[in-house]
């Protein structure tokens, strides 16, 4: 059997955005629905959304038969989840509160056998080698996976430079909820400041070459993130679409008596 690609790692080495949609209801059923949309790209969401290894495994498999790229976040950069999810088939991590160049370095070498990381060997009962029926996996498996460290503090932005120069990482991803927070803009991740230091850090990512990615349900700052050299972008999350046009709805037939309608702006 041939090695299974991932067309994603590919594309963002070009120049041509890549947008995405965070799927945060943990349903494969709601996330299968999403891949039939025509986004680049669908991120299923274990940090924040109530996913464990077997919702993300059945929204793998869900996503499958279709053209979209399913990235994964774990709760944590941990040796074992990224072992885990890489074993169920996820070919693509973001790993969250990457602050350090150290901590970067660490999450590569999770997603490498040895001796060139520390990831476990269990090949025979991974569906991500279809169970030791790719030809060469283990050899191999390191070609198709697709690292992103997500920045998302002050510390990692005075570190930025050298997490983007780590042998190993694709991508970084700026996210601006925890960031704005980190530079005092709690709820507020589309101050000003905060958009500056995410247009500034794309740009150093860039330089770098690696990709740049970043959360921006906002059409403007999206735009801005872009221009900015952002080629994978996140503009929604099912939540927040399913919850927004719920309220449109039910505005439209009993206007003013129910509560406002909740607006996505820089990040969750």
């Amino acid at each position: 059997m041939d090695r299974v690609t991932n067309p994603f790692k590919q594309a963002i080495r070009g120049d041509a955005p890549q947008i995405g949609l965070w799927a945060a209801l943990a349903d494969a059923y709601v996330t299968e629905v999403l891949a039939t949309a025509g986004f680049d790209w669908l991120l299923i969401d274990n940090e924040h959304a109530p996913n464990d290894v077997r919702s993300t495994l059945a929204q793998l498999q869900a996503v499958a038969a279709y053209p979209v790229h399913p990235i994964v976040r774990p709760v944590r950069s941990d040796t074992a989840l990224i072992k885990q999810l890489l074993d169920i088939g996820a070919q693509t991590l973001l790993l969250p509160m990457i602050d350090t160049a150290g901590q970067a370095r660490e999450a590569v070498a999770a997603t490498r056998y040895p001796p060139a990381g520390v990831r476990g060997v269990g090949s025979a009962l991974a569906r991500a080698s279809r169970w030791n029926r790719i030809s060469g996996y283990l050899a191999s498996a390191a070609d198709e996976l697709c690292v992103l460290v997500q920045v998302e503090t002050v510390t990692a932005l005075e570190n930025l430079r050298d997490i983007a120069d780590v042998p190993g990482v694709d991508g970084v991803f700026f996210g601006p909820a925890d960031l704005s927070a980190s530079m005092g803009f709690l709820g507020q991740p589309g101050e000003t400041a905060v958009r500056e230091a995410i247009r500034s850090g794309i740009r150093t990512v860039r330089a770098a070459g690696k990709a740049a990615g970043v959360l921006a349900p906002d059409r403007a700052f999206a735009q801005e993130y872009i221009d900015a050299g952002a080629n994978f972008v996140a503009v929604g999350t099912d939540t927040g679409l399913l919850s927004m046009a719920a309220s449109q709805l039910v505005q439209a037939y009993k206007g003013a008596k129910v509560a406002p309608q909740p607006t996505e702006r820089g990040g969750y």
